[in-house]
Parts: structure tokens; C-alpha cells; sequence
């Protein structure tokens, strides 16, 4: 039996292969999208409390309101929704290119979220100290805020990884490429266990491979 899971390597390793290469690229180019749309929002959110330095209501209600429907939305029914929108933007709905928009779409309130909840972990002291020094609220922003709150935007990030790895495998389901497809088209759909096991031992490698290093570089961080 184990012989066997081990042959069926000769006949799909250059297919997990690709697979890991299409599920890198969808990872990568959404996380970069979704870290800097969540990481403006997540500032928005925290500096426009009531108590905070910029504050305004309406500003943050309605943004705390957006963030809310988007983060309620399975990522299936998402994709699916906003299709035209995705057409709009890349010119496909298939694919990496088609996967990446609502991958950034799906990630990007969650990010949002985590940033938020970092960066209110923030010491008010430090930021009262800063004010009273005459601070702009730019600068309080980029030398108090995301200075001090490091640590935990890294592991914000890192959570916000791992849910978009497995939000990339759920994107094989509308054929977007990636481990998720392989597991479907081939493991599923052709009925072969060995394939669906390798593509979650690769995903679950993946995700370890993520938090070991989110946390290495958060743990650096502290130490600084």
C-alpha cells in the first residue's frame, strides 16, 4: 500500500509541481494586495474611534459595517457573486488571473480585522507621550502605532496567510489551478486517494511552514 502511494509520484509529480507553483503565485500576489488594502483599512478603523486620534463616526461605522458583510460571505459564494466584477477587472473568471481578485476581495476585510486588533493592542500612553511632544498624527501613526505593534501585525499577517492558503485551495473548485484543483479534478473526480492525501500533506506542510515563520520573525521583533 505504501509502496504503491509512493509510486503514484512518478506519474504526478511535475503536476504537483505546477500546482505548487500556481498555488505560490496565487497566494503571493493576494497577500500582497490584501496586506496593503487591510493593513490602510485597519488604520482607518482604529484612528477614527470615537477616543482615538482622528475621530470620526460616520467614517468608521460604515466601514466597520462594509468589513462585517464581506467577512460573513463564504469564500465560495463570494467568488461566485462577484464574477462579473472579477471579468471587469482581469478580463477572465478562471484561472489565477480570475482567482486572485476575489482571493484579495475575500482576505483583505480579514487582514483589515487582525491589523485592527494589533494595533489597538498599542499602549494609549505612548501615544498620549507622542501628542504631547507635539507629534503629527502621521507620525504617530507610522513611529507609534505600526512601529509598536510589530510583533503582532507579523502574527495578524500570519493568520491572515494561512486562511488564504486554504481560501486558494477552495478556488480548484471553479478551476483556478493550484492544489485545491489537482485535488479535485484528479483526486476526487477520478477517484485517486493518494492525490487528494499528497495535496493536503502539501497544504498542511505549506500552513507549517507559515506560522514557523511568522512566529520566528515576531519573536525577532520582540526582542528589538
Amino acid at each position: 500500500m505504501l509502496a504503491k502511494y509512493f509510486d503514484h509520484f512518478g506519474e504526478f509529480g511535475d503536476l504537483y509541481g505546477q500546482a505548487l507553483r500556481e498555488t505560490g503565485i496565487m497566494v503571493g500576489y493576494a497577500l500582497a494586495i490584501s496586506t496593503v488594502i487591510g493593513l490602510f483599512f485597519g488604520v482607518v478603523l482604529v484612528v477614527t474611534r470615537r477616543d482615538h486620534i482622528l475621530p470620526n463616526v460616520v467614517v468608521y461605522q460604515v466601514l466597520n459595517v462594509i468589513i462585517n458583510i464581506l467577512r460573513s460571505l463564504p469564500f465560495i459564494i463570494l467568488m461566485v457573486a462577484i464574477i462579473p466584477i472579477t471579468k471587469w477587472i482581469v478580463g477572465t473568471s478562471i484561472g489565477i488571473k480570475g482567482a486572485i481578485v476575489p482571493l484579495v476581495v475575500y482576505t483583505a476585510p480579514y487582514i483589515a480585522r487582525l491589523m485592527e486588533s494589533a494595533l489597538l493592542e498599542v499602549d494609549r500612553g505612548v501615544i498620549e507621550a507622542f501628542q504631547a511632544m507635539g507629534a503629527t498624527r502621521t507620525q504617530i501613526i507610522t513611529r507609534v502605532l505600526l512601529k509598536e505593534a510589530r510583533p503582532a501585525l507579523i502574527l495578524g499577517l500570519t493568520i491572515g496567510t494561512i486562511g488564504l492558503i486554504g481560501a486558494s485551495a477552495m478556488a480548484g473548485v471553479v478551476g483556478a489551478g493550484g492544489l485545491g484543483d489537482v485535488a479535485i479534478r484528479y483526486g476526487y473526480q477520478r477517484w485517486k486517494p493518494e492525490v487528494m492525501v499528497t495535496c493536503v500533506i502539501l497544504l498542511v506542510l505549506a500552513v507549517q511552514l507559515v506560522q514557523s515563520l511568522g512566529t520566528w520573525i515576531a519573536k525577532r521583533l520582540r526582542k528589538r
